[in-house]
């Protein structure tokens, strides 16, 4: 694995101590605390609702005693992992990292799972989306990774 690196989390708070919470909705790595290498993509997790949230950014030494699955992009797997987990399966991986599947590409995902669209084209609807990136972490081990840097007020530009 690589050496540390810097992740951001957008929330509606400064989280200091991150933690997995059972949420509504399924997520695309089923339930963790969820990352990204992107502090833009973080600053729009953390305005999406009124505007106003706050980036929070976390040193991150992975731990090679930790299970890891790593999606180096969109793949067949990768397509399977994440409607397995939005159908509320769960892993045994600590942490997962890869693509995520963003408001656009989510609804070509649950056109697939509804058996609305081919995995053909759920294919060619996703291939010119922008690049994401997710990491999340699924045990309390794998949040021992993580560590709180600082928290910073952003707000949505529009």
């Amino acid at each position: 694995m690589s050496n540390k690196m810097i992740l951001y989390h957008g929330s509606k708070e400064i989280i200091e101590i991150p933690e997995i919470r059972i949420q509504k909705y399924n997520k695309d790595f089923y339930f963790g605390f969820y990352c990204t290498l992107y502090p833009e993509q973080a600053k729009r997790w953390a305005t999406r609702f009124d505007g106003i949230g706050y980036l929070n950014e976390y040193e991150y030494v992975p731990n090679d005693a930790l299970k890891v699955k790593i999606f180096s992009e969109m793949t067949e797997e990768w397509l399977d992992f994440i409607a397995a987990c939005r159908m509320g399966n769960s892993h045994d991986y600590d942490i997962v990292e890869g693509p995520m599947a963003d408001d656009t590409i989510f609804n070509y995902v649950q056109n697939f799972i509804d058996g609305k669209i081919t995995r053909e084209a759920f294919w060619s609807l996703a291939k010119f989306k922008k690049p994401t990136h997710q990491i999340s972490f699924h045990t309390v081990r794998a949040l021992t990774t993580l560590k709180f840097l600082k928290g910073s007020e952003v707000r949505d530009e529009k």
